[in-house]
């Protein structure tokens, strides 16, 4: 059975089936109980802050051959096309 978006009551978040001896060890911690201080500091989601506050999304548009020549250098620098916006956006306002 197919189903997209849920997980199956039988398998894990990966979609591995899930064994009696997993099912009964959860059973266990959930009984012993969970500490709530260890699950509130694990659950902040989201990604971590760059600056001193919330990061904008902002979109531009490339032609074909910047968008090849900022793919190819990524990837000579070892980072994230994002990566190096940011920096060729600080370099070009620290020069003005």
């Amino acid at each position: 059975m197919l189903t997209v978006g849920f997980l199956q009551p039988d398998a894990t978040a990966d979609g591995a089936p899930s064994s009696d001896e997993m099912i009964e060890a959860m059973a266990d911690e959930a009984e012993r109980g969970y500490d709530v201080e260890e699950i509130l500091r694990r659950s902040r989601g989201g990604r971590p802050p760059m600056g001193s506050a919330a990061s904008s999304v902002e979109s531009v548009r490339l032609d074909p051959e910047l968008k090849r020549d900022l793919l190819l250098r990524a990837a000579e620098e070892h980072i994230s096309v994002s990566e190096a916006i940011r920096r060729a956006i600080g370099q070009y306002l620290r020069a003005s």
